[in-house]
């Protein structure tokens, strides 16, 4: 991409067409071997001398060094008419002027007092760059006709360009080829058919590649053709020292030789593999030969493969070391991985911040498993009863847990020792016992959940601090007897009430179940009383 097709439209110059940028184009269009003159803003004294010397750019990114003889006033950017080689003259951009023009050429190597460096001969003017631009139309037409002529003498070379000299007096064809190349004929056919001086100048296939540009593999434009000079030789083993694949599609760039880019991280590499054994020789083990497979330099770690085996194994190179050192004495390790120790537990949290957070959740759990266990120890007699026969009709209790009442009195069966102060202090009873019953069934019933017998008499006193209930009669009223049917029933099944008459007497045979189960529970021998119904 050249000044010609910048996106403003007029190029990297002074005037109102371009940019203006001076050289340091956003387009892309003027970032080839740019410079960025970082002193340019510096306000220099008023007796300090500017250097002389001018550094200037031709086409293709091509530059060279010109002394400022007349003390032209010049900005980076500007097009200016200089001497040509031989005879005439050229058109080029200032691309670098003042101090940083003495650290280029001391970087180069380019004496200040060299006979070779010519002088500028003045700013160009807008009929120079007309002319200069026509002789540019006419670079692409003469380059294909050189080409064919190329093919017709059979030559073994490549154009890759041409540059004509802003005067159009001489032409300089840039060529590459592996050997070397007789091309007197083909100068002497140029210069008959194009009225011009011919010059033949061979450049290499990394220089060619910077002279056309592109853009790289790693999606950014052409190194040799941004900022690379000076083109160092690439061998292949600065990949191998990189684990890189040797792989020439993948190694080599658009100029067909190896990237450049292959030596900008050599040194890091060559200083990490100093921390990596050498590995010349298979590993032994009991279980066989391991093989290296793969090496990650920077984090050091190495994968090994036994032989006839695909699963891989990654060891770090102090293990490596070590099984080579083994080696070397005569012994084999059991396998690659190192022996498993039994490492010192760390101590808990718990352990060093002070008091544990589940010593309340371990006392609350075992004062309750501690309850638990109490209860069903001090569970008394009477909740035993009343859990064990609730809801069982015509069960008869066991003579052990039987309950004697008298008035004012209750007596338990006998205990054990070890539950002596349960008997004394009876506990609440619990589950089942504890739900209440048909509060006609309850009215009877003393204390301990139990009616008395029909022989004991109610105490007179009451409970302590309980008023003294009214008397009440136990007497009933008689029901009046229906008149018998024919079959001795009440009512006949489909008169109505009939219904009703079941479902009373069903309750009255459930009052008497429960009556005779209370009956039950008093003291041995009695006779339950019947149920009245």
């Amino acid at each position: 991409m050249a000044c010609s097709s910048c996106s403003s439209g007029g190029g990297c110059s002074t005037t109102a067409a371009g940019c203006g940028s001076k050289g340091s184009c956003s387009s892309g269009g003027c970032n080839r071997l740019n410079v960025f003159d970082w002193l340019q803003d510096l306000d220099l004294p008023s007796d300090f001398k500017e250097f002389d010397l001018v550094e200037i750019r031709f086409k293709g990114g091509r530059k060279d060094f010109f002394r400022n003889a007349s003390r032209l006033p010049l900005v980076t950017g500007d097009p200016v008419v200089i001497e040509a080689a031989g005879n005439g003259w050229h058109l080029g951009h200032v691309s670098l002027k003042g101090e940083l023009v003495r650290l280029q050429m001391r970087k180069k190597k380019v004496p200040v007092d060299s006979k070779e460096i010519r002088n500028i001969l003045r700013v160009a003017s807008p009929q120079d760059v007309e002319r200069w631009e026509a002789v540019r139309d006419l670079e692409t037409g003469t380059m294909f006709r050189a080409r064919s002529v190329v093919e017709e003498l059979k030559l073994k070379m490549k154009l890759s360009d041409v540059e004509y000299q802003a005067d159009r007096s001489r032409a300089t064809f840039f060529y590459s080829a592996d050997d070397r190349v007789d091309f007197r004929d083909l100068i002497k056919r140029l210069a008959d058919e194009f009225r011009i001086r011919v010059e033949m100048r061979q450049i290499s296939l990394r220089h060619e590649a910077g002279r056309l540009g592109g853009i790289g593999s790693c999606g950014r434009e052409l190194c040799c053709s941004t900022w690379l000079t000076d083109f160092k030789s690439v061998s292949t083993t600065a990949a191998r020292y990189q684990n890189l694949s040797l792989n020439p599609a993948k190694l080599s760039g658009q100029c067909g030789r190896l990237k450049c880019c292959l030596n900008y991280e050599l040194d890091t590499y060559l200083d990490a593999l100093k921390d990596i054994p050498q590995v010349s020789r298979a590993l032994q083990t009991e279980k066989g030969e391991a093989f290296l497979q793969k090496t990650d330099i920077f984090k050091k770690r190495m994968w090994f493969a036994l032989r006839g085996d695909n699963n891989w194994v990654m060891l770090d190179t102090a293990r490596v070391r070590e099984i080579q050192d083994m080696n070397k004495r005569g012994e084999k390790p059991e396998s690659l991985l190192p022996p498993v120790r039994e490492e010192d537990k760390a101590p808990e949290v718990s352990a060093i911040v002070e008091g544990n957070l589940d010593r309340l959740d371990d006392k609350i759990k075992g004062a309750k498993r501690a309850k638990r266990k109490k209860k069903k120890s001090d569970k008394p007699a009477s909740s035993i009863v009343g859990t064990s026969m609730i809801g069982v009709p015509n069960t008869p209790l066991p003579s052990a847990q039987v309950v004697v009442k008298t008035p004012g009195t209750t007596k338990a069966p006998d205990a054990p020792a070890g539950t002596a102060n349960a008997a004394e202090e009876p506990r609440r009873p619990r589950g089942a016992a504890a739900r209440p019953l048909n509060r006609r069934n309850n009215r009877n019933r003393n204390a301990d959940g139990n009616r008395p017998e029909k022989g004991d008499a109610r105490p007179d006193t009451p409970a302590e601090g309980r008023p003294p209930r009214p008397e009440r009669t136990s007497e009933r009223r008689p029901r009046p007897t229906p008149p018998a049917g024919p079959e001795g029933s009440g009512r006949l099944a489909g008169e109505p009430g009939s219904g009703e008459r079941g479902n009373r007497e069903g309750r009255s045979s459930r009052r008497g179940s429960r009556s005779s189960r209370s009956g039950d529970n008093g003291a041995p021998g009695s006779t339950p009383s019947p149920s009245a119904s």
